[in-house]
């Protein structure tokens, strides 16, 4: 059975796939990617077989949950500028993105065994990251307040590097002392 985000959902339905999919995430970070399917359902106030009907399996829905994940980051570029100037902008999504990373750090050993049996978890996730990165940083130097020699490029580089030295929640300090760090070289100096 195809995953149903392959085909138009009513709004209960996506309502019910949606709350599936928030339910796996809190259920996973606790229990881990080996948590019952049954307890997802329940936390999500579904049934067991609304939860197969949108995702035949339990590959399947960690694919979707980090799909989900790498949209939720990337759709709340337009929201945090048009919250904050464009710099707090930037260092907001910069502790959103620690926070993806840490729950793909969680899900990594099962995205891995589900690339390695063919499927591609990671789609397009790379270019829609560096899509939203390069907003921000393009919305911060059309306001002055980041230097213009360091590209989208590099600046999702050294996330990456920061995300790579400071996966798991306990460094979550560490990686946000980096992140500082890496701010304060990209802004503008007078």
């Amino acid at each position: 059975m195809a995953d149903s985000a392959q085909r138009p959902l009513r709004a209960d339905a996506r309502r019910n796939r949606d709350k599936i999919l928030a339910a796996a995430v809190r259920v996973f970070a606790e229990e881990g990617l080996d948590a019952h399917l049954e307890r997802i359902a329940k936390e999500a106030g579904v049934g067991s077989a609304t939860l197969y009907r949108n995702f035949a399996t339990r590959e399947a829905l960690i694919e979707a949950v980090y799909r989900n994940e790498v949209a939720q980051l990337c759709d709340a570029v337009p929201d945090l500028l048009d919250e904050r100037p464009p710099y707090e902008a930037l260092r907001t999504w910069t502790r959103l993105f620690l926070d993806y990373v840490t729950a793909k750090f969680g899900m990594a050993d099962a995205l891995r065994a589900i690339a390695a049996a063919g499927n591609n978890p990671y789609g397009q996730s790379r270019d829609m990251i560096q899509a939203a990165i390069t907003v921000l940083m393009d919305a911060c130097a059309a306001a002055g307040t980041i230097r213009t020699d360091i590209s989208p490029t590099d600046m999702g580089a050294a996330l990456e590097g920061i995300a790579l030295t400071s996966p798991k929640p306990e460094h979550r300090e560490r990686a946000e002392r980096l992140l500082d760090l890496t701010l304060d070289g990209l802004k503008a100096r007078s």
